[in-house]
């Protein structure tokens, strides 16, 4: 039996990605792929339905856990609050509980400058980032406090550091840092876990990125002083099996950093 056995996770983008050589090659798959070992139903979002279906059919095969794959999009002009409700509705219907959510999904316009964003590229960002962190952060809010769970939002260093051509990622991911804080401190009285992780993995996105502009990749995109990308499975998926732990209680509202995958810094 695993440590997340019996429990329930909300995993936001967290469709099927690897790399070429087969790892993981997605956060949000990565963090799926390390719940799953740990024996974890999941509830898995996001807006492409076939990687959905290619990652609850690994998944189940693999590690024998039960997978809901749901396709929602948090958009501008939609009735995102209904979408937020039909995904948790759908959960507990299935697995009667949810004991952590990942808001893990994000689109943006990276590479446009503040002068040439479009406020539809900033609304990318914004709805679902952002947006979709707080709805479904209130939706899981009554399930999360009967069970005494966690909530893991991922922000960035494009907000920390502010990254040049990425203003409405990351006004989003600043948002999500903040909202984080807030929750910390309004659900502690609930018994509710709160963090927010700020990481840098190795993608599928990033290597293709890599092969397709070399030149470009290497202005742009410098490893980390540790060496190395952080791994989105053995890293950042552990990172966040480790905040599903009661015991990590007391680090409630810090935001934790991966540096190149070789551990935290509050």
């Amino acid at each position: 039996m695993g440590f997340l056995t019996g429990k329930t996770a909300i995993i936001t983008g967290a469709g099927y990605a690897v790399l070429s050589n087969g790892r993981c090659g997605s956060i949000g798959y990565g963090i799926a792929t390390a719940y799953a070992k740990e024996g974890a139903n999941l509830v898995i979002t996001g807006r492409n339905v076939k990687k959905l279906d290619a990652a609850k059919e690994e998944l189940e095969r693999l590690y024998g856990i039960k997978v809901l794959a749901v396709q929602a999009d948090i958009s501008a002009g939609s009735d995102n609050k209904a979408t937020v409700e039909m995904v948790v509705n759908k959960a507990v219907e299935e697995f009667g509980r949810i004991d952590v959510l990942i808001n893990n999904a994000q689109a943006s316009a990276s590479g446009v400058t503040i002068a040439d964003h479009t406020t539809e590229q900033f609304d990318l960002a914004m709805y679902s980032g952002l947006y979709a962190a707080f709805y479904y952060m209130q939706a899981c809010y009554p399930y999360l406090k009967e069970a005494e769970g966690s909530v893991i939002n991922f922000a960035s260093g494009a907000g920390l550091f502010g990254n040049y051509g990425q203003c409405s990622y990351a006004a989003a991911k600043e948002g999500i840092r903040g909202l984080t804080r807030v929750a910390a401190t309004e659900w502690a009285r609930d018994g509710i876990n709160v963090n927010v992780v700020c990481p840098l993995a190795w993608t599928a996105q990033l290597e293709n990125f890599e092969k397709a502009y070399p030149d470009a990749f290497k202005a742009n995109v410098h490893t980390p002083p540790a060496g190395h990308f952080g791994d989105p499975e053995d890293e950042i998926g552990r990172v966040c099996v480790q905040l599903a732990n009661p015991d990590f209680k007391y680090m409630t509202g810090e935001t934790l950093t991966l540096e190149g995958g070789l551990g935290l810094r509050p």
